[in-house]
Protein backbone atom coordinates (compact mmCIF):
# COMPACT_ATOMS: atom_id res chain seq x y z
CA UNK A 1 0.00 0.00 0.00
CA UNK A 2 0.88 3.81 -0.65
CA UNK A 3 1.69 5.81 1.94
CA UNK A 4 1.56 8.72 0.04
CA UNK A 5 -1.79 10.36 0.12
CA UNK A 6 -2.88 13.47 -2.00
CA UNK A 7 -4.51 16.99 -0.66
CA UNK A 8 -7.67 17.33 -2.20
CA UNK A 9 -7.58 20.95 -3.50
CA UNK A 10 -10.44 22.87 -4.16
CA UNK A 11 -10.93 24.19 -7.77
CA UNK A 12 -13.66 25.62 -7.46
CA UNK A 13 -12.05 29.22 -7.89
CA UNK A 14 -9.52 28.20 -10.38
CA UNK A 15 -12.23 26.50 -12.64
CA UNK A 16 -14.18 29.52 -12.43
CA UNK A 17 -11.43 31.82 -13.58
CA UNK A 18 -10.26 29.45 -16.32
CA UNK A 19 -13.91 29.76 -17.54
CA UNK A 20 -13.79 33.47 -17.65
CA UNK A 21 -10.56 33.23 -19.35
CA UNK A 22 -11.95 30.65 -22.29
CA UNK A 23 -15.22 32.51 -22.44
CA UNK A 24 -13.44 35.37 -24.24
CA UNK A 25 -10.86 33.37 -25.78
CA UNK A 26 -11.81 29.99 -26.78
CA UNK A 27 -9.47 29.00 -28.75
CA UNK A 28 -6.49 28.97 -26.39
CA UNK A 29 -4.78 26.04 -24.75
CA UNK A 30 -4.34 25.15 -20.85
CA UNK A 31 -0.12 26.96 -21.49
CA UNK A 32 -2.10 30.42 -22.99
CA UNK A 33 -4.48 29.90 -20.30
CA UNK A 34 -2.35 28.99 -17.55
CA UNK A 35 -0.27 32.17 -18.58
CA UNK A 36 -2.99 34.25 -18.10
CA UNK A 37 -3.51 33.14 -14.95
CA UNK A 38 -0.30 33.87 -14.11
CA UNK A 39 -0.23 37.31 -14.75
CA UNK A 40 -3.65 37.66 -13.33
CA UNK A 41 -3.04 36.31 -9.96
CA UNK A 42 0.37 38.40 -10.34
CA UNK A 43 -1.68 41.77 -10.72
CA UNK A 44 -3.93 41.41 -8.33
CA UNK A 45 -0.99 39.58 -5.35
CA UNK A 46 -2.48 35.68 -5.31
CA UNK A 47 -0.41 33.30 -5.35
CA UNK A 48 0.58 31.77 -8.60
CA UNK A 49 -1.08 28.27 -10.38
CA UNK A 50 1.09 25.77 -11.15
CA UNK A 51 0.73 24.55 -14.90
CA UNK A 52 -0.01 21.16 -14.25
CA UNK A 53 -3.16 21.98 -12.14
CA UNK A 54 -4.36 23.96 -14.66
CA UNK A 55 -4.18 21.30 -17.27
CA UNK A 56 -5.70 18.68 -14.73
CA UNK A 57 -8.50 20.54 -13.98
CA UNK A 58 -9.09 21.36 -17.99
CA UNK A 59 -8.27 17.90 -18.91
CA UNK A 60 -11.48 16.62 -15.61
CA UNK A 61 -13.85 19.73 -16.99
CA UNK A 62 -13.35 18.66 -20.70
CA UNK A 63 -11.87 22.15 -21.67
CA UNK A 64 -8.79 20.75 -23.57
CA UNK A 65 -8.43 21.73 -26.72
CA UNK A 66 -8.77 18.86 -29.41
CA UNK A 67 -5.13 17.74 -30.70
CA UNK A 68 -5.15 18.43 -34.62
CA UNK A 69 -4.06 15.00 -36.64
CA UNK A 70 -1.16 14.71 -37.65
CA UNK A 71 -0.21 15.92 -41.50
CA UNK A 72 0.95 12.88 -43.19
CA UNK A 73 4.99 13.09 -44.38
CA UNK A 74 5.15 14.05 -48.40
CA UNK A 75 5.89 11.34 -50.99
CA UNK A 76 7.99 13.42 -52.81
CA UNK A 77 11.65 13.67 -51.97
CA UNK A 78 12.95 16.68 -51.53
CA UNK A 79 16.70 16.85 -52.40
CA UNK A 80 17.38 20.80 -51.99
CA UNK A 81 17.77 21.60 -55.87
CA UNK A 82 14.89 23.16 -57.73
CA UNK A 83 15.32 22.73 -61.48
CA UNK A 84 14.03 25.23 -63.95
CA UNK A 85 13.84 24.26 -67.46
CA UNK A 86 14.18 27.57 -68.91
CA UNK A 87 14.94 30.55 -68.89
CA UNK A 88 12.94 33.76 -66.99
CA UNK A 89 11.06 30.96 -65.08
CA UNK A 90 12.40 31.21 -61.74
CA UNK A 91 14.72 34.48 -60.23
CA UNK A 92 16.36 34.99 -57.03
CA UNK A 93 17.85 37.87 -55.20
CA UNK A 94 20.89 38.46 -52.63
CA UNK A 95 23.15 41.20 -51.72
CA UNK A 96 26.54 41.43 -49.61
CA UNK A 97 27.66 44.87 -48.28
CA UNK A 98 31.51 45.46 -47.63
CA UNK A 99 33.37 47.95 -46.06
CA UNK A 100 36.33 50.50 -47.85
CA UNK A 101 39.17 51.50 -47.14
CA UNK A 102 38.40 54.99 -46.79
CA UNK A 103 35.84 53.47 -44.12
CA UNK A 104 33.02 53.65 -46.56
CA UNK A 105 29.92 50.92 -46.98
CA UNK A 106 29.37 49.53 -50.41
CA UNK A 107 26.45 47.96 -50.76
CA UNK A 108 25.45 45.47 -53.78
CA UNK A 109 22.73 43.95 -54.60
CA UNK A 110 21.66 41.69 -57.24
CA UNK A 111 19.07 39.61 -59.14
CA UNK A 112 19.85 36.28 -60.98
CA UNK A 113 17.64 33.72 -63.41
CA UNK A 114 17.52 30.26 -61.96
CA UNK A 115 18.24 28.58 -64.67
CA UNK A 116 21.50 29.80 -66.49
CA UNK A 117 22.52 32.08 -63.78
CA UNK A 118 22.72 35.15 -65.47
CA UNK A 119 22.33 38.56 -63.84
CA UNK A 120 19.40 40.07 -64.79
CA UNK A 121 19.88 43.31 -62.49
CA UNK A 122 22.17 44.50 -60.06
CA UNK A 123 22.43 48.06 -58.21
CA UNK A 124 25.66 49.30 -56.23
CA UNK A 125 25.20 52.33 -53.77
CA UNK A 126 27.17 53.66 -50.69
CA UNK A 127 23.79 54.75 -49.68
CA UNK A 128 20.23 53.33 -48.91
CA UNK A 129 18.76 51.51 -51.40
CA UNK A 130 15.23 52.65 -52.80
CA UNK A 131 12.72 51.81 -55.10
Amino acid sequence: MDSRRSRHTDDTDVLLRIHHVIGELPTYGYRRVWALLRRQAELDGMPAINAKRVYRIMRQNALLLERKPAVPPSKRAHTGRVAVKESNQRWCSDGFEFCCDNGERLRVTFALDCCDREALHWAVTTGGFKQ
